[in-house]
């Protein structure tokens, strides 16, 4: 398990942590986010385009559209380089 720092801002919270787990064997990343209690699965297979529009909707449900965007970016980016 990697734990990323986002130090993304919403609103007056700082969100810090980010948990990635990978799972080569079963070709997928687990991440979390415990400030937000948000976590999702993200298959290798996956298409960087239809995983940003996923990701940015399940973020949009925890907090407001620019730490969003922010936090689905630095993801992709953090999974690609696995």
């Amino acid at each position: 398990m990697k734990i990323r720092k986002a130090n993304v801002h919403s609103e007056n919270e700082l969100i810090t942590n980010v948990y990635i787990y990978e799972n080569k064997q079963q070709e997928y990343s687990l991440i979390a986010i415990p400030q937000l209690e948000w976590s999702t699965i993200i298959a290798y297979e996956e298409d960087r385009s239809v995983l940003k529009d996923r990701l940015s909707n399940s973020l949009l449900k925890r907090v407001t559209k620019s730490p969003a965007e922010e936090l689905m970016n630095k993801i992709v980016h953090w999974v690609g380089e696995m």
